[in-house]
């Protein structure tokens, strides 16, 4: 039942053969699927901007142009710079990578580590605010926002484990939807103001002085335009989830991704200024743009209400750039040996089915922490993507230096230009967010020793298991083969059976306790009847407790073996039911024995199972 209700939800399991150029990204679907974060990032990065520095006064909105040109200036470098990873780094991995390979492993690890929190918080913050823009749209529906945001991430989990394909064929439509309609409000926007339709209402002219103005409040005006940058990192992760040439496939994609988002990016920021449109409580900026772009007609309001479904729609789903970068991510630091190696694992439908789920389950958690409160959330996600950033710009700047020597600043400019703006960020949140960031720090951090945890533990296990010149063959005079005895049924005679057919000595063992004293006399003589040249050990304790006397036994036939130089087996019999529920209903008391005897470096723990048909 459990195999049929999966296949429904995820999907009839592919065989590896099929992993072939069918299961991979054009550039089409890669857009779709690697930019719906970073696009949607639209729909509150030039509003942060206008709020910052309209808690000033509206006359400092004029300064969102210049500071709108410096995050231009930060995503032309953090372009050039990621499509030189992707060339440097086809492996994916992004900036974990270029840390790791140029500046050091445990600078990688708060790279890697940084970038894992902060996908987990682009689902958080995505679901979160789709489900604000669905809310808005339907008031009624308001008590129940994190159900909605915790209903859409299972959604995207379920699509992401149907597999890539399926999953960025159905994020095309929304994706495309909001970028066709927003390019459309802007064009028509400016063909209305080159034809004198939109007037100028500016709150200031450019150049106005603005009384209190201060260079704080623009560097955290800048900071909070740099929001909409998130996501720009991800195409360089998933590289390997492309059609060859995977390189200059994903390249591209880049950059059709950072032309379309500065496209937007400036439009917006530019005729918000121009209609001097101010930040309205419960109406977000772009929506009074719309507005006032698309006027009161039928046609008006019939492209009105298509751009605001397609933005709830980008802001639902871009939260599937998580769920694209997570996997690739945790299996190149699993390859490293820095997470377990359950993240390398492909799910029956090819993907990296345990980086999925724990994507999945860590956004609900932080869901659940904030409250699905969007506001909070999106203070960490700005830090969790501009750490990684600033690494990989000066990881870059010294690979460039590595590769051409003292002629590495041509290559290197762009990298050097990011690293100033994003290490000017960071610092920025520090001294002005630290208040609302400063959980970030205790994460990395316990994320970082549990990496390098890990690594030690993998390390340790190699160590052990390696072979070695000079390891001798060790051989033996025999095996002792002791049978655990509960009850004399068909079971435990088939396990004495198949003892004697492996061990050169057998016994077997049974606990007595006081509440069974009456019964595990008959259990004797029915043994003896049944087994007489078999040796049957009846231990006595007086507690209920069967586990720690067996234990204690086994250790001393153990050591009473080493001596003969034999080997010791210890076979626990157990049926199974005809039906994998009916084992609720017993006491898996053989799980318990096998679960504590299996710490015995002595011994070797075998099951016999008997198979029960009804």
């Amino acid at each position: 039942m459990f195999t049929k209700l999966k296949q429904t939800f995820i999907g009839r399991p592919l065989k590896s053969l099929t992993e072939g150029e069918g299961g991979l990204l054009g550039k089409m679907q890669a857009l779709a699927m690697l930019s719906s974060d970073a696009l949607s990032s639209i729909a509150y990065g030039p509003e942060q901007v206008v709020l910052v520095l309209a808690s000033l006064s509206p006359l400092a909105i004029w300064w969102s142009l210049p500071t709108g040109l410096f995050v231009l200036l930060l995503l032309a470098s953090l372009t050039v710079s990621y499509r030189q990873i992707i060339h440097a780094y086809p492996q994916g991995g992004g900036a974990y990578m270029v840390t790791r390979e140029n500046l050091s492993p445990e600078l990688g690890l708060i790279a890697g580590g940084s970038l894992l929190v902060d996908y987990m918080l682009t689902v958080a913050v995505s679901v979160s605010s789709g489900a604000d823009a669905i809310t808005a749209a339907l008031p009624v529906l308001h008590p129940y926002n994190l159900h909605i945001s915790i209903f859409l991430v299972c959604l995207l989990m379920l699509l992401n484990l149907r597999g890539l394909k399926e999953s960025a064929s159905s994020l095309m439509i929304p994706v495309y939807l909001f970028i066709i309609s927003t390019v459309f409000l802007l064009l028509y926007g400016i063909f209305q103001l080159m034809t004198g339709s939109l007037s100028y209402q500016a709150t200031s002219p450019i150049g106005h002085a603005v009384p209190s103005l201060s260079i704080v409040l623009i560097l955290r005006a800048f900071t909070s335009g740099s929001a909409s940058l998130t996501g720009v990192e991800a195409i360089s992760n998933a590289v390997p989830f492309f059609k060859a040439p995977k390189e200059k496939n994903a390249a591209q994609t880049l950059t059709i991704m950072s032309l379309i988002l500065g496209f937007l990016f400036a439009g917006i920021t530019f005729l918000n200024y121009w209609m001097g449109i101010m930040p309205q409580h419960g109406e977000t900026i772009l929506s009074q743009m719309a507005q006032g772009i698309l006027g009161n007609s039928f046609l008006g309001h019939l492209g009105y209400y298509t751009f605001q479904f397609s933005t709830a729609l980008i802001l639902a789903v871009a939260a599937n750039t998580g769920f694209s970068a997570f996997p690739m991510l945790a299996y190149n630091m699993a390859k490293n040996k820095y997470m377990p190696h359950l993240f390398m694992e492909k799910g029956d439908r090819l993907g990296y089915s345990n980086g999925i789920l724990t994507l999945a389950f860590g956004a609900m958690i932080l869901l659940l922490i904030f409250n699905g409160n969007t506001e909070r959330l999106i203070p960490l996600y700005t830090i969790g993507v501009f750490v990684p950033f600033a690494l990989s710009q000066t990881g870059m700047i010294r690979h460039w230096k590595k590769e051409k020597g003292a002629n590495f600043l041509k290559p290197a400019l762009a990298n050097i230009l990011g690293a100033i703006i994003c290490y000017a960020i960071v610092l920025i949140l520090l001294f002005f967010r630290l208040s609302d960031i400063w959980p970030f720090f205790p994460i990395i951090l316990v994320l970082t020793l549990l990496f390098l945890a890990i690594h030690s533990h993998y390390q340790k296990v190699a160590q052990q298991l390696r072979l070695y010149e000079g390891i001798q063959k060790r051989t033996y005079d025999g095996n002792l083969v002791l049978v655990l005895v509960g009850n004399v049924t068909r079971v435990s005679v088939g396990a004495i059976n198949y003892a004697q057919s492996i061990g050169d000595e057998v016994l077997a063992m049974h606990i007595s306790t006081k509440e069974t004293a009456e019964k595990d006399q008959e259990i004797l003589q029915e043994f003896v009847d049944y087994f007489p040249t078999i040796t049957l050990k009846n231990i006595k304790t007086s507690y209920r407790d069967i586990i720690t006397p067996t234990v204690k036994y086994v250790k001393r036939i153990s050591e009473e073996a080493q001596k003969k130089n034999y080997t010791v087996t210890v076979l626990v019999p157990q049926f199974i039911p005809n039906k994998p529920w009916q084992n609720i209903l017993h006491n898996q008391m053989s799980l318990k024995l096998k679960y504590a005897l299996r710490w015995h470096q002595d011994v070797v723990v075998a099951s016999y199972s008997y198979h029960l048909k009804e």
